[in-house]
């Protein structure tokens, strides 16, 4: 009976000095992008350390799913926050961005200096087509968790032919898909419910968990001056770096772009990590020209290698931009990447401090759901554009035409594909593996 009793004992409140030591963890280990992340998270907070119950967890995530941006350093914040208030989620957010910031830096430092030696360029070759394959997975594994009808395909079809065919914007494509998933729902609201059954997620002896489905959040009863307060806040800190390169830097145009850019996308792509990027590639490399296309997929190759978030590859961005802008300037570069850095991940904070009471009081709202649920299929064609867009030059290095197929790359994708669905081939080892295919090719053909 004592050992029952034990079993079902309230686990107390960590302590601040334990969450510093998992987030600092976290920031160094999460390879495999957001999938990564949330696995770790839910395996070692609910599983092993019971600091957040499940059903805590997935209300959780399911609120940042709601949001623009990364989802998974929401989620980080959300639950830092949870813990131990605002400082819990700052240091959960800035140490979720951190490492993979650095170890980028140093990556694109490396790309610029020596990237165009023979055996790094062949390096880079060989995983490019790892990189389409990536994508690819992620497609298919979203694509099967978003296209539940056939007004879903639909819905992702019209998406891929207005970003494919007519080159419109991401966000207008989310406008528009949200104003006519409201005009379904109110005509034929049959026709939009989400027809998947919801899991039981609540875990077995909640109360076992310190942040448990009865648990009081943080922030839910925020009155709406205090949320003013705390945006304008936010507004102040933004603008600090804006003021100090108008005051300090030359070419200030360059550099408001930039960062206007990035706290756009920050603002208004809805799906975490592979929202963003379609968007953010086609825009820098085809309309604002800061970088190529192969340079691009050359910063998918190289995020892919660093632990955190897949959307780390904009500070790449914002490093060959700045790059390129300034005469090949790594001073620069790294001013660039740190202000992307800065103006990608700050609004996270903004809404989950700011946005997660409000988002609170509307989880599962049956119509918001349904609404998104078609934003999301949406999102399934913007990602088949982004694979379009990145493999056409990867298999056609030539132009789109049989006699100038790169048969190698073909075989290379289609093998890491079948390691990654069929063999559960870890994202790390698809890594090497492509290198080191890279490398050999290059010694034996050259």
């Amino acid at each position: 009976m004592k050992n029952r009793d034990r079993n079902v004992m309230p686990q107390g409140k960590p302590s601040f000095k334990e969450a510093l030591k998992f987030w600092f963890k976290l920031g160094w280990i999460s390879f495999g992008g957001t999938a990564g992340h949330i696995n770790i998270m839910h395996e070692e907070l609910v599983g092993q350390k019971k600091w957040i119950s499940n059903s805590r967890f997935f209300h959780a995530l399911s609120l940042c799913m709601l949001l623009p941006g990364p989802e998974a350093q929401q989620l980080a914040i959300y639950i830092g926050w949870q813990l131990h208030g605002k400082k819990g989620g700052l240091i959960a957010g800035i140490l979720f961005v951190l490492p993979s910031m650095f170890i980028l830096l140093l990556l694109s430092i490396l790309y610029v200096s020596y990237g165009n030696q023979p055996w790094m360029f062949a390096m880079f070759n060989g995983f490019k087509p790892a990189v389409i394959s990536i994508i690819i997975v992620a497609l298919l594994g979203i694509g099967k968790k978003a296209l539940h009808t056939r007004l879903h395909i639909l819905m992702c079809a019209l998406a891929f032919i207005c970003i494919f065919f007519f080159n419109i914007s991401m966000f207008l494509i989310i406008i528009g898909t949200i104003l006519l998933a409201v005009l379904i729902q109110r005509l034929w609201p049959a026709l939009s419910a989400n027809r998947i059954s919801e899991n039981n997620l609540t875990s077995s002896n909640e109360e076992t968990f310190y942040f448990n489905k009865n648990s009081v959040a943080r922030g839910t009863n925020t009155p709406n001056s205090k949320s003013l307060r705390q945006t304008a806040i936010f507004a102040l800190i933004w603008l600090i770096p804006l003021l100090l390169l108008y005051f300090l830097s030359v070419d200030f145009q360059f550099w408001k772009d930039l960062s206007l850019f990035f706290t756009q996308t920050a603002l208004f792509t809805i799906g975490g990590s592979y929202t963003v990027l379609p968007y953010v590639a086609q825009f820098s490399v085809s309309k604002l020209n800061w970088l190529s296309k192969m340079q691009m997929i050359d910063g998918f190759a190289l995020a892919e290698t660093t632990p955190g978030p897949l959307i780390i590859v904009v500070c790449y961005v914002g490093f060959m931009a700045a790059f390129n802008h300034f005469s090949g300037s790594i001073l620069m570069g790294t001013i660039g990447l740190l202000i992307t850095t800065f103006n990608t991940f700050l609004p996270s904070f903004l809404f989950i401090f700011v946005g997660g009471p409000i988002i609170e009081k509307t989880h599962g709202n049956k119509t918001i759901g349904n609404v998104l649920g078609f934003v999301t299929a949406a999102v399934v064609g913007v990602i088949l554009n982004l694979t379009l867009f990145l493999g056409k030059d990867i298999i056609f290095p030539g132009g789109v035409s049989f006699k100038y197929i790169d048969f190698y790359s073909l075989a290379w994708i289609i093998i890491t594909l079948v390691l990654m669905k069929k063999f559960k081939v870890n994202v790390l080892y698809i890594i090497g593996l492509s290198l080191f295919f890279g490398l050999a090719h290059f010694y034996i053909f050259r």
